[in-house]
């Protein structure tokens, strides 16, 4: 058998999207101080002041996550669909949609981030306008709820607890990251659900990540 095996990819894949998750905390959180900065035009001023790493980090946060959540959707398809064949095609589907969701967003966020830096030279108001125009969209397509990511992550466990795959502890990670995800769709839970997604989903891609590469050993022995 290959050593580069379908668990064996899904596993790193996970461990992937686990570390960027990390890395777009710490950055945002923690380098840019975001969450402390509320007024639009003070937004605007950050972007010109870090508009090549946040460049870099959107496009890591956004279109790399993406492209690799891809990997780890159609791994987990490979690795539950036996079990529950048209649950878990409907599964597999909710998860490509995000993938290209979250790619989606980060596309929008780097060429308006772009736009609304070159425009700040010469004219701050209207730059500031222009981001109020085009944030709802970034936080729409993925930025702002997490309930597409929300249901395929639900999905999974419920797929997983039938199968009896994986790790039950895990699967009931999986399902208080989907109820989460899909709760930070409703306006008055929004900022309470994604904060609870963001932080549990880290720790069910690490331990999903642990399981399929331990599963790929198994079967490369």
């Amino acid at each position: 058998m290959s050593r580069w095996n379908y668990l064996r990819v899904g596993g790193l894949a996970a461990l992937t999207e686990a570390a960027i998750y990390v890395a777009g905390i710490v950055y945002f959180l923690v380098v840019l101080d975001f969450a402390n900065v509320t007024a639009p035009r003070q937004q605007v001023e950050l972007f010109v002041a870090n508009q090549t790493s946040l460049y870099a980090m959107y496009l890591l946060i956004y279109v790399v996550f993406g492209v690799v959540l891809v990997a780890l959707v159609l791994s987990l398809h490979a690795r539950l669909k036996n079990n529950a064949p048209m649950l878990m095609g409907a599964t597999t589907a909710f998860g490509l949609i995000w993938a290209g969701l979250v790619i989606a967003s980060g596309m929008v966020a780097n060429i308006a981030t772009g736009v609304v830096v070159d425009l700040y030279g010469t004219d701050p108001t209207q730059a500031t306008t222009v981001w109020l125009a085009v944030s709802p969209v970034i936080d729409g397509l993925g930025g702002g709820n997490e309930i597409v990511g929300g249901i395929w992550t639900l999905l999974v466990s419920v797929v997983a607890l039938r199968a009896r795959a994986l790790h039950r502890a895990l699967n009931y990670v999986g399902l208080v990251v989907g109820t989460a995800g899909i709760l930070s769709a409703i306006p008055a839970l929004g900022e309470v659900g994604g904060g609870i997604f963001g932080i549990t989903q880290i720790v069910w891609f690490v331990g999903l990540g642990i399981l399929l590469l331990r599963a790929s050993r198994r079967e490369a022995v």
